[in-house]
Parts: C-alpha cells; structure tokens; sequence
C-alpha cells in the first residue's frame, strides 16, 4: 500500500506561525524531504523534533524525486518543506508533486504562511485580481519577452527578488512597463520587515547602488484599461455607479458614460434595463 506526501508549510519568517497541526504532521511522518536539511533542521530543533531528513531541492529534484517516490510507493510517508513558506510556489516541490499523482500516491496540505499573499494582503494595492510571475529569469532574452508580455496586464503583478539582484530588477521592468505604482516589501514576519509604497521611477533611481539584505517581494500595478479597450459591460457598470454615487437618471447616465466610452446611450440605457 502507497504512503502519503504531506505538503507543509514552514515559517517565512517568525517561528510562531508554525501550526500545531505542522509540528504534528513533522512527528508522525516518517521522514521529512528539505529543500536545505539545515535550516529544517534549526525548525526541528526548535520544537524538539528528531526525523530523518532528506535532501531535495532545484538542483537534484528529479532523481531525488525518484528516490523519494521509492520510499512512498513502500508505503512510508513524507513531509515535503521549503526553506520558507508553502512548497510548490516558485519551488520544485511542484515536480514531487505531480510525480505523486502520477504513481498514484496520495498527497495531503498542510497549510502554513506564504509570502505572496502575506505580501498582497499589507500592500494596500488593488488586489481583487493578481497575477504571481514569480523571479524574472536572468537569461536576457527570455527576460524581454516576459517583460513584453506582462507590458499591458490588466492585474496587479507580484515578484519575488533577491537582495543583490532587485536594483537590476526594478530597471529592467521599469524600462519595459514605465511608471507605476508599486510596493516593495521586506523580510516579512521578521524584525525588520518594511513596506515601501512608492514608484518604479522613484524606487530605481533609489536602489540603484544600494547594498541590500533579506528577501524581496514587490508588487506592480497593472497597465491603465484604454477606453478603447472597455466593453459595453464595463459601460454600464460605470453607468449605475454614477447613479448611486451622484443620484441621476438611468437616461442621463446613459448619455454621459456614452460620451466617455463611444458606446451608444441606446445600449447602455437597455441594459440599465435588465
């Protein structure tokens, strides 16, 4: 019979968001695959847990991955950890994973903190939708068609950067998308976690020759919606947020908002109507 891979989340920062139900999963599994053994390690001992560890990570994920899914297909279980947060976002955890399902093996969530959303939720930034793009590669080639693509999303853009690598981050992406909006947030949970609001412009001109420690994330605002680009939906919900917010007619909504957008007032008006 096929054991379990348990997916759990570790702390990224402060070892207080480590659940209980965590150290449970941690003392009952029979081992424990790590991105670095020695940072879980320090997490092991800092809840006075003994397990036997195993290396997996970006570099030997696919033959570890094989070892691993060996072990579980004999029945044993494994707890798969990152360095910080949930395995899987921006992680080869994704790879043990899919191998899982692919074997036939059962794969349970614990769910622990993840820097993404910690991030979107204290940047006060519009994030009723988001896209997660993850670390820009380095190859400079895949790096302008990324940043091609992305120039006119309409959602919030989130990125996670290293320290020595975040000045040439915020030049090329300001080059490629301009101005924007964004927040950059560091060291999340830990003492000296920050949140910067600022702008692209502002934050290159900033850090270009800055010397920086601990983790990055940074969140850009996504691209203007053109009116050419807005649709008879979009039109109408405009029209009845002037109505509620200004208190005018149907008809007279109509006929200012079809000014704006270039759609007929008819139109608005009929689905006013509905």
């Amino acid at each position: 019979m096929s054991g379990k891979l348990f997916v759990v989340g570790t702390p990224i920062g402060n070892l207080g968001d480590f659940s209980p139900r965590a150290v449970e999963t941690f003392e009952k599994v029979d081992f424990i695959a790590a991105e670095d053994t020695r940072v879980t390690v320090k997490l092991l001992n800092h809840f006075g847990i003994k397990k036997p560890l195993v290396s997996y990570h970006e570099h030997n994920r696919y033959e570890q991955g094989d070892y691993i899914i060996g072990r579980l297909e004999q029945g044993e279980t494994c707890a798969l950890v990152t360095d910080a947060g949930m395995p899987a976002i921006s992680d080869p955890g994704v790879v043990l994973v899919d191998k899982c399902y692919k074997a036939g093996i059962a794969v349970e969530s614990v769910p622990g903190p993840t820097a993404l959303t910690t991030a979107l939720a204290i940047s006060g930034m519009d994030i009723r939708r988001f896209t997660f793009e993850g670390f820009l590669t380095q190859n400079k080639t895949n790096r302008r068609t990324h940043l091609e693509e992305i120039k006119s999303e309409k959602r919030t853009m989130v990125f996670y950067e290293a320290p020595h690598k975040l000045p040439k981050m915020l030049a090329d992406v300001y080059a490629a998308l301009g101005d924007r909006r964004i927040a950059i947030i560091k060291e999340l949970t830990k003492i000296y976690e920050s949140i910067e609001r600022t702008t692209l412009a502002e934050a290159v001109e900033k850090y270009k020759d800055a010397k920086l420690k601990g983790e990055f994330v940074i969140i850009i605002e996504a691209a203007e919606e053109t009116e050419s680009e807005k649709t008879l939906e979009d039109a109408v919900d405009e029209a009845r947020d002037l109505m509620d917010n200004e208190e005018v007619s149907a008809n007279e909504a109509s006929k200012r908002i079809a000014k704006i957008t270039g759609f007929k007032k008819g139109d608005i008006y009929r689905e006013l109507q509905n």
